[in-house]
């Protein structure tokens, strides 16, 4: 197949790209700059020059594909609900080009998606429409699509993480550098979810090829880290004290990360390991916390 791929040079499309290669199909990467294009040929894939806020030049990427696989968003969390609104608009724009075909789109969320609010983990089976978190716009954009016709699947992701970036816990290392101390909330019992970005990528591509509509996939090799022992590596690495930030502090101390780190989010893949056998099996996230270099700034 001839995949359109968005958010190719990204932290996680860079990692799908070569999977979709080694299983035989053609890529045409989604990118707005030069050195992102250099990347994407260099990587065996044709580019496509568009950026999320231009959706016509994303539309005209779907014309001669096959199926689109929608990595990108951008991770400005300061801005997160614009954003999650700016992916509701991309996805709506995607699926309009793919409207009366069987072409395949798959989209990407978040594992706090299938928290059903009861303390459980989050899981594949649950979807509320009117989920609290921002990031539903781009599952309702989903649903809205799959109603109409469109082929349709959607990958939650946890922390996805190396020794360089891992998701929320990047910008958190930031605040914990200016601060010179590393917060947690209360006791830091909550929970966050984490993959190795290798085992995510294979995923992508492993339930690309399964064709199908509507499912929900979780990418979770950790079904939960407490955000202290998070913190307690971190600070370890930095060199810096670790310390619970009374609740009514948290806003103070954190800024617009207040409302991200206190969450508990714990979340399981079993069904997508039983639909699918996928098997992750990279480093686990404190490990990689344990081997990064604190000496560079946070990727983001």
């Amino acid at each position: 197949m001839r995949i359109f791929l968005t958010g190719a040079t990204g932290f996680i499309g860079s990692r799908i790209l070569p999977e979709l290669r080694a299983r035989g199909h053609e890529v045409v990467g989604m990118t707005r700059s030069e050195a992102g294009a250099a990347a994407l040929v260099a990587a065996g894939a044709d580019v496509h020059r568009a950026s999320l806020e231009d959706l016509p030049a994303i539309v005209a990427g779907v014309a001669d594909a096959d199926a689109v696989i929608h990595t990108a968003f951008d991770h400005d969390f300061s801005n997160f609900v614009e954003n999650c609104e700016k992916d509701r608009r991309v996805i709506r724009a995607l699926g309009s080009a793919l409207k009366g075909s069987d072409r395949r789109l798959m989209i990407t969320s978040g594992t706090g998606m299938g928290d059903a609010g009861d303390g459980r983990p989050a899981t594949e089976a649950v979807f509320s429409q009117s989920h609290p978190n921002p990031r539903i716009a781009s599952e309702q954009a989903a649903a809205r699509l799959l109603d109409e016709g469109v082929n349709v699947a959607v990958m939650r992701l946890p922390q996805v993480h190396d020794t360089v970036r891992q998701g929320l816990i990047s910008p958190y290392i930031d605040i914990a550098r200016a601060k010179g101390v590393v917060g947690y909330v209360g006791a830091g019992d909550n929970r966050w979810p984490a993959a190795h970005v290798t085992d995510v990528a294979a995923l992508y591509a492993l339930a690309f090829d399964k064709g199908d509509a509507g499912v929900r996939y979780h990418a979770v090799a950790e079904q939960g880290i407490s955000v202290r022992s998070i913190a307690e590596v971190v600070g370890r690495g930095l060199g810096m004290p670790v310390v619970s930030v009374p609740e009514a502090d948290v806003a103070a101390h954190f800024g617009w990360f207040a409302g991200f780190v206190g969450l508990d989010m714990p979340a399981s893949s079993a069904a997508t390991r039983a639909q699918i056998g996928w098997l992750p099996t990279g480093p686990d996230l404190l490990t990689d916390l344990e081997n990064m270099d604190y000496a560079v700034p946070s990727a983001q």
